[in-house]
């Protein structure tokens, strides 16, 4: 009796590390990050890309964009942060000059995404984590769905989000990607957007710790393989690594995190030659990447708009 409670001991521990062996096994990897100085704390890049072959934007990019550009930190001490980076952001490419955060995806593909956030904040990427707009769809699905908050009435043909009541609503994967999407029926555009971003993988964290989905295998299964097919990381990054990134991003998305944009100065800076852009506040985003680095900003949202 005794040897048979061992066996199934190690048939129930067994599971979830040949799982996870197995889910690692199938995640490509990718050679994108520099040899910048380490910056305290641990910092992940999270990229939500989208091939658009054919297709011209206004600012002259064609092909693979990035339409979700979120900068997770995990501060060595003080609290977790999420922040959303506008894709439309007026930024310096390493160089190319002055465009679009999203060219930078566009033209040097996630190595020169990364070069371009790193200048940008002063914080050293350590892990760089892409998902495929298609692949959101199947994790979406393979929980069962997701619950999500809008506060409007929505029929936007562009990003194909119907949400006929103001209201929570759970939502498949197909919805819970236009939703993720939306932003020109956003009156607050890429804020707005980020934040229902953020939101989406806020639940979908939530749907994963679901007592149900652990303790179903098959569910498991489903979600490895729908996950591993959605991700691409960078060189180096793993299962253990992304499982820490999702403890971080509870974290920053908890009551004790800090999450939210740069501050912003104005969601329509027209410089000239790639349309209209967010310009940033040069003034005061020093002090947020400062603080994120050294892990003394409070808990709570930061950025946006100035007031007024």
């Amino acid at each position: 009796m005794l040897a048979v409670g061992a066996v199934v001991l190690a048939l129930v521990l067994a599971w979830p590390i040949g799982l996870a062996l197995w889910a690692d096994s199938r995640l490509e990897h990718v050679d994108v990050l520099t040899d910048a100085a380490d910056t305290p704390g641990v910092t992940y890049l999270l990229a939500g890309s989208d091939s658009r072959d054919g297709a011209i934007a206004e600012d002259g990019t064609e092909g693979a964009r990035t339409d979700t550009i979120m900068l997770l930190h995990d501060a060595t001490s003080g609290p977790s942060a999420l922040i959303s980076l506008p894709r439309d952001a007026y930024v310096e490419i390493p160089g190319n000059g002055p465009n679009k955060l999203n060219a930078a995806y566009s033209w040097g593909g996630a190595p020169l995404l990364v070069q371009t956030v790193e200048q940008l904040t002063g914080l050293k990427v350590d892990h760089y984590v892409e998902v495929g707009f298609g692949g959101v769809e199947g994790v979406v699905d393979a929980v069962g769905g997701v619950e999500l908050c809008y506060d409007q009435v929505v029929d936007e043909p562009l990003s194909g989000l119907v949400w006929p009541e103001p209201g929570c609503r759970t939502v498949d994967g197909a919805t819970a990607l236009a939703f993720a999407r939306m932003r020109y029926a956003d009156p607050t555009g890429d804020i707005g957007r980020g934040a229902r971003q953020q939101q989406l993988i806020s639940s979908l964290s939530s749907s994963l710790a679901d007592p149900g989905v652990l303790v179903d295998l098959p569910a498991q299964v489903s979600l490895a393989r729908a996950g591993t097919d959605a991700l691409t990381t960078s060189t180096g990054t793993g299962i253990v690594d992304l499982g820490r990134l999702a403890l971080a991003f509870r974290s920053a998305t908890g009551p004790g995190g800090i999450t939210g944009t740069p501050y912003l100065a104005d969601l329509d800076h027209r410089p000239g030659g790639v349309g209209s852009t967010v310009l940033l506040d040069d003034e005061r985003n020093p002090a947020l990447w400062e603080g994120l680095r050294e892990g003394s900003l409070p808990a709570g949202p930061v950025g946006g708009l100035p007031e007024g």
